[in-house]
């Protein structure tokens, strides 16, 4: 559609700016020929001439804008109807009328058995059974196309899953309502949107009753109060859309920031440190350290330093359980995780 309303407003544009010039000219050679010969025979006086000339031009400009306002208005009928579209699309994830409402979450996440497939192709998990006590972590590790995103979106019902069981506290996420299991899961995904506006706000997101003070501690236990505190305007510094100002990094603690202020039970994080300095790294892994303390976590794992801090490791082999268990028993089994840690201990390529 896009494609089809951008071709028709340069046709549109060629035919019309072109026409335009063609009848300015046409009427300036009117008013020259007509008003030259009036002017020759003394019957209007020069200035009359130029003033009528200057009429013309005077009476095209207005003419000539209509072209750009038509551009504009077709770019912005074609942003409509692209936003409605996706306004009136069915909700593919409805909640049964059996739904239940959450009274206070623990954490404990279970996966019995889960198959998942993305509108009925081919499965991209295959029978993944685990589970999670509360205040447990988690890393996941594989290689791309292994299944770790969709592990991430069956655990928040993004999708449905096609077979097994996804339990919260012994309940299917299934008989939850979505919107309610969805606020107790604190999703950090490695590319992190910084919206325009003050950090504050932008830590405040999810939470906008949140005091300052709150907010502080918070930007203290993640590494972010230091940065913050050299800012012109501290937490009123306005960072601009997509955060111009902030680094990577920084971009990183501030979604660290803004995953303590919902006060997760459960905190899913794609971690991002494969693409940043090891400075930077070194306090990345503080605040996520930071960030997992007493909560539920399943962490998409790139680097090595990252499983440290982590009390098992789940190894997906297309979209199958290759391993599961503490770093120490997967690396005495010399198999799938052995050689992957030892291929970016050598080699510091991610996992």
């Amino acid at each position: 559609n896009k494609v089809d309303e951008d071709l028709r407003s340069v046709y549109y544009n060629a035919i019309y700016l072109p026409s335009i010039d063609v009848f300015s000219a046409l009427g300036i050679a009117l008013v020259i020929w007509y008003g030259g010969g009036k002017f020759v025979q003394d019957q209007i006086q020069l200035g009359v001439l130029v003033a009528f000339l200057q009429y013309l031009q005077k009476f095209f400009e207005p003419i000539r804008d209509l072209a750009e306002k038509f551009n504009i208005i077709q770019t912005a009928i074609a942003s409509a109807e692209r936003t409605f579209e996706l306004l009136d699309t069915p909700e593919d994830i409805v909640d049964s009328h059996s739904s239940q409402p959450i009274k206070k979450v623990r954490g404990k996440v279970e996966f019995r058995n889960v198959w998942f497939s993305y509108k009925n192709d081919e499965n991209v998990l295959k029978d993944i059974s685990f589970s999670l006590l509360e205040g447990e972590s988690l890393a996941v590790v594989g290689a791309t196309g292994a299944g770790k995103s969709s592990l991430i979106n069956a655990l928040c019902r993004f999708y449905e899953i096609s077979r097994g069981n996804i339990l919260l506290d012994g309940v299917p996420t299934n008989q939850i309502n979505k919107h309610e299991l969805r606020r107790q899961i604190s999703l950090v995904q490695q590319d992190v949107f910084v919206f325009s506006g003050s950090i504050l706000d932008n830590i405040r997101l999810g939470n906008p009753r949140l005091k300052k003070d709150k907010v502080k501690s918070i930007a203290k236990s993640v590494n972010l109060h230091r940065f913050v505190d050299c800012l012109p305007d501290k937490y009123e510094q306005n960072i601009r859309e997509k955060g111009s100002l902030l680094s990577l990094g920084q971009k990183q603690l501030l979604s660290f920031a803004r995953a303590l202020a919902v006060d997760p039970r459960i905190l899913v994080l794609d971690e991002a440190t494969s693409s940043i300095d090891t400075e930077t790294e070194l306090q990345v892994q503080s605040g996520i350290k930071e960030l997992i303390r007493g909560r539920t976590s399943i962490i998409i794992a790139h680097r090595l330093s990252t499983l440290k801090n982590v009390d098992k490791i789940l190894v997906l082999k297309e979209g199958r359980m290759a391993e599961y268990g503490t770093q120490k028993e997967l690396l005495l089994k010399r198999g799938t995780f052995w050689k992957l840690y030892n291929l970016q201990a050598v080699n510091d390529v991610n996992l």
